[in-house]
């Protein structure tokens, strides 16, 4: 089940070869996926911390921050892409950080519904 719970991030780097190999933007796949790569880092640490118990407030307060943030530094890495680079960076990095996030997404709503069908004695 891990290896399904990751499969974004698999699917990021494997994208890589494909990006050099056929001449794409491999500035925006650099931020893009990169981006994506840290959020999801991010994002993970924050899970931690929820499970680890607390005050409920502070746990929501954690996640909510984390969504934030990871919205704002996925914005920002397109940004990026688009003025260091130009408009094809910009593309390529909305282009992997969406890919990422659809697959991310389809494995969040395949995990959630395994282990709520999970008989536990």
């Amino acid at each position: 089940m891990t290896a399904l719970r990751y499969l974004d991030i698999g699917l990021v780097l494997v994208t890589g070869p494909v990006v050099i190999a056929a001449g794409l933007p491999v500035l925006g796949y650099v931020c893009g996926g990169g981006a994506w790569i840290v959020t999801r880092l991010g994002a993970a640490y924050a899970e931690q911390r929820v499970a680890a118990g607390g005050d409920s407030t502070a746990r929501l307060g954690v996640q909510v921050a984390g969504m934030m943030a990871r919205v704002w530094i996925v914005v920002l890495a397109v940004v990026v892409a688009r003025v260091v680079g130009d408009r094809e960076d910009g593309i390529m990095a909305a282009a992997i950080t969406l890919a990422a996030f659809t697959v991310y997404l389809a494995m969040t709503l395949v995990i959630r519904s395994m282990e709520r069908n999970v008989v536990r004695p």
